[in-house]
């Protein structure tokens, strides 16, 4: 039968501040948190209570470089300008991953390796081109 280990109190004394400084530790985050909430809300009742409350028609109007709306609020918009954003973020972000590739390729050891992964890379990205120019998404018209 085991034998039941009693604890001394030096122990258990101990154990008293290593849990006070863990719980130490999250308090300051607590603390922080509660702080950031509050100032945000403090920012939000001042601005409340010190703005100026007059709605006109005139302010209620849709404003925009001093020109009177007319007409809808809706526009046409061509979505070549979405798609040509969307390929430059996407170029964009793959060429980031070119910084990482030239420090591990100098590095001793992983530069056949590390070669033949950047053309795979560079491999996808000019299929991604090619298929963006045969869709005509590229022509300006």
């Amino acid at each position: 039968m085991p034998e039941a280990t009693v604890r001394s109190s030096a122990d258990a004394h101990a154990l008293v501040p290593l849990a006070a400084d863990y719980f130490h530790s999250y308090s300051v985050v607590g603390l922080l948190a509660v702080v950031g909430v509050l100032f945000v809300a403090v920012a939000f009742g001042a601005g409340r209570l010190l703005r100026p409350v007059v709605p006109t028609p005139e302010k209620l109007l849709t404003y925009e470089c001093g020109v009177d709306p007319v007409g809808e609020g809706w526009a046409h918009t061509q979505i070549r300008y979405y798609v040509y954003a969307f390929l430059y973020v996407i170029f964009a972000v793959d060429s980031i991953f070119l910084f990482p590739w030239a420090t591990v390729f100098a590095a001793p050891g992983f530069g056949g390796a590390t070669l033949v992964e950047m053309f795979i890379f560079l491999g996808f990205l000019a299929v991604g081109l090619l298929y963006a120019w045969k869709k005509g998404v590229l022509e300006w018209t």
